[in-house]
């Protein structure tokens, strides 16, 4: 298994924006394999840093989504929606091996 941590920096007053972003990405990911855990919004402290963690079974995996959310109208949706709004300023893509209970 291989989990994806992705930290952002974003725009503090579009933090709407990107939450409505978050929300069509976690059943996006979940459909094409994945497991989503969730998106983490600034509460206290930093106002325009978020982060996001999925799991995909392995690296080939993750890679077999991310050549198909090329071409998924969803995907080129959400894609689209954040071009547009450019409520993200810039992001991190990390990937972790978990170590599960």
């Amino acid at each position: 298994m291989v989990t994806c941590h992705l930290k952002y920096i974003i725009d503090p007053y579009q933090v709407p924006a990107f939450e409505a972003y978050a929300r069509l990405w976690i059943p996006i990911v979940n459909r094409m394999g994945g497991n989503h855990h969730g998106y983490f919004l600034p509460s206290e402290g930093a106002n325009n840093v978020a982060y996001a963690l999925f799991s995909f079974p392995s690296l080939a995996a993750y890679e077999q989504y991310r050549t198909a959310s090329e071409t998924d109208p969803e995907c080129i949706a959400a894609f689209a929606l954040a071009t547009e709004q450019r409520f993200i300023l810039s992001y991190e893509r990390n990937f972790l091996k978990p170590v599960l209970g």
